[in-house]
């Protein structure tokens, strides 16, 4: 049935008059869409160079200069195979300290623990390296690259140079002949990274482990081989 009105009549409907404000809504909406998600670009351009920088800032780096190559000690390059327990070939970090180690080995020489580092990779008895060995005689046998880890100084691994020290005797004193040879090595190391004596630690700064024995009991050596080496870095020409 019709509707109608009370007299029979079909009601007239007025017409609203159209304002446009659902348009005009529609309008603000895509407006704020657009801002938001150029916000959001912004904020993934700020993350994604953000996270670029802790990148590079982590990345091996070093000086490579004349003047550097100048100050290099003689090193025989005896490389490890790569292998899994003494140099499994990871890349390391940007290089922030280097570590000076003693071998625990009274009397046994550079090359001596050069080989037990290498044969590490049959035997499978534990994982270790490190990057240098300095002998009795003040001989340098470089195990693994720098740009790589050496199993040496645990959660510091990724970004540290090892140096194995040899010894003697038990008490842990270097010769004289070791002892300048790795001043002058840990000097190298610290102007080929940018390092000083004070970014020279010893392993038992990193875990506590009383190596290298003789500069853990001897506060006063300890000090006087980092002087030293500050001594050796002002010497050489920059």
């Amino acid at each position: 049935m019709e509707n109608r009105s009370r007299h029979g009549k079909r009601p007239v409907r007025r017409k609203t008059k159209y304002r446009g404000k659902r348009g005009g809504d529609k309008r603000e909406r895509v407006v704020l869409y657009g801002k938001i998600g150029l916000i959001l670009l912004l904020l993934l351009t700020v993350v994604l160079a953000v996270k670029a920088c802790v990148s590079n800032s982590k990345k091996y780096k070093e000086n490579t200069d004349a003047e550097v190559d100048a100050s290099k000690p003689e090193i025989d390059v005896q490389l490890l195979d790569v292998n899994d327990y003494s140099r499994p070939g990871y890349e390391s970090n940007r290089i922030n300290g280097i570590v000076i180690h003693y071998t625990a080995n009274p009397g046994a020489t550079a090359q001596n623990n050069r080989d037990y580092f290498q044969g590490l990779k049959d035997s499978h008895i534990t994982t270790a390296s490190s990057h240098f060995i300095v002998g009795l005689e003040g001989e340098i046998i470089q195990c693994v690259p720098t740009w790589e880890i050496a199993y040496a100084s645990n959660e510091r691994n990724s970004d540290t140079v090892s140096i194995e020290c040899c010894h003697p005797d038990e008490s842990g004193q270097f010769t004289e002949d070791t002892y300048w040879s790795v001043v002058r090595l840990t000097a190298w190391l610290c102007r080929k990274f940018d390092l000083d004596e004070q970014d020279v630690i010893r392993h038992y700064d990193v875990t506590g482990k009383n190596c290298p024995k003789y500069f853990v009991e001897n506060e006063a050596a300890w000090e006087q081989f980092k002087e030293d080496i500050k001594n050796v870095l002002e010497s050489e020409p920059k």
